[in-house]
């Protein structure tokens, strides 16, 4: 992750959860605070209710993969929380959380979408 550092303490979530905008989605949660720095810092939890550990850190690493796939079309200065929801039999695949992940940044208006046609038309 090239401009991206990791939430690590706990007053920096909480934070995040208390004065950030939210938007619920199937499979993940996206928690999203301007701060007031160059650079994005993400934040990933996954509860036990999810599963095992195995199970967990499957979904940490997805979420963080679909990350980094729209890492440089997001705008700077942003604390993202992702958190995984927790299904009892179905996991979601990496094509459904990337997927969920661009509609999430787009809800939350983080997402540069001049970026992302150039990409493509160019």
């Amino acid at each position: 992750m090239v401009k991206t550092i990791s939430l690590k303490k706990n007053y920096e979530f909480a934070r995040t959860y208390k004065k950030g905008r939210f938007y619920v989605g199937k499979y993940i949660i996206l928690y999203v605070l301007p701060n007031s720095m160059p650079v994005d810092r993400l934040g990933i939890t996954v509860s036990k209710k999810v599963g095992k550990s195995v199970i967990r850190n499957r979904e940490k690493r997805l979420i963080k993969e679909s990350y980094r796939f729209y890492e440089e079309y997001t705008a700077d200065g942003f604390d993202f929380v992702f958190v995984a929801r927790a299904f009892e039999i179905y996991q979601p695949t990496f094509v459904e959380i990337k997927k969920e992940m661009k509609f999430l940044l787009k809800k939350l208006e983080v997402f540069n979408a001049e970026k992302w046609n150039c990409l493509k038309s160019c």
